[in-house]
């Protein structure tokens, strides 16, 4: 069983029809202070756990979302019941709101982000031995450093597998919390910045990725991934994007199904591929769809090999 930790939100995505780049002066870098008038607008749930929630419920893959969520979780609620996710391991903080995203892309996909954790914040007091057994695996998903740490404490101290996404953290979480976070994963997770992030805060990384698998998402160019020694780069699915936001919370989720079926490493990379592709199609988290035939489809068409779901 698959134990999905992180943040659920509701996202406020606008977009920018122009470039960031062209009204932010390098030398003001100090003083701030600019508006952008967005052209699109749209109110969607997400959050890192959600996201990767809702592709796994797609795939039809079991598994368990534990995490909180406000007193405004009734939608969200009746939508992942539709796809049959199991959700008795979300918490509601009546006195809280569900965690809000706020975003905005530009033409040119870059991103502006702001975060506001709400109910999230109680994750730092969930308890993984009520919903969780040794065979499991954790997914721990960006949802503050406090909540993060504490469940890779509990994975070591419970003797659970776990896959480390530490992305929105790396700000937060010291070096010595990251290094720790790090040695024990079974899978390790990020983009080319956190990756490289990742690599020059920690000196041992390069003693890491020979007992995990490391895997580095590269947006458009594919994946890279270090399978303790063993590399493969992925090819990416090629698709007209709309938007990216969202794209590696689906990849992760392409990528778990594909261990779930005790597929190999190669193959759940490539599976992680096509489930960002069809979240680039659609502007928001948690819009895209597709059948289990569409997406078999879609990895056949990609890398000529047959994959039976």
């Amino acid at each position: 069983m698959f134990i999905i930790t992180g943040s659920i939100a509701y996202d406020y995505i606008m977009g920018f029809p122009g470039s960031f780049s062209d009204h932010i002066l390098p030398e003001n870098g100090k003083n701030i202070n600019i508006s952008f008038v967005a052209d699109k607008f749209a109110r969607r749930r997400g959050g890192t756990a959600g996201n990767v929630s809702y592709t796994l419920g797609l795939l039809q893959t079991p598994h368990l979302l534990y995490s909180y969520a406000g007193s405004d979780f009734t939608d969200y609620r009746k939508d992942f019941e539709k796809l049959g996710i199991d959700l008795s391991g979300v918490r509601i903080d009546e006195s809280e709101s569900t965690a809000l995203g706020f975003a905005m892309s530009d033409k040119r996909q870059n991103q502006i982000w702001g975060f506001y954790y709400g109910a999230a914040n109680k994750n730092k007091t969930l308890k993984l031995s009520r919903v969780a057994k040794k065979n499991d695996l954790v997914l721990i998903g960006p949802q503050g450093a406090d909540a993060s740490m504490s469940l890779v404490r509990q994975c070591i101290d419970l003797e659970i597998a776990y896959m480390f996404d530490p992305g929105f953290i790396l700000t937060q979480v010291t070096d010595k919390d990251l290094e720790d976070g790090l040695e024990h994963a079974s899978y390790i997770i990020g983009n080319s910045y956190e990756i490289e992030v990742m690599k020059k805060r920690v000196s041992r990384f390069v003693v890491f990725e020979k007992q995990a698998v490391v895997i580095e998402t590269r947006g458009k160019d594919g994946a890279f991934v270090n399978d303790m020694g063993k590399t493969h780069k992925i090819k990416p699915v090629r698709v007209k994007a709309i938007s990216t936001v969202g794209a590696g919370d689906a990849w992760r989720s392409g990528f778990l199904a594909g261990i779930q079926k005790g597929f190999d490493i190669l193959t759940c990379s490539e599976m992680g591929s096509v489930a960002g592709s069809f979240a680039v199609e659609k502007v928001g988290t948690q819009e895209h769809e597709f059948s289990k035939k569409e997406f078999a489809k879609r990895y056949k068409d990609t890398y000529n090999k047959e994959l039976v779901l």
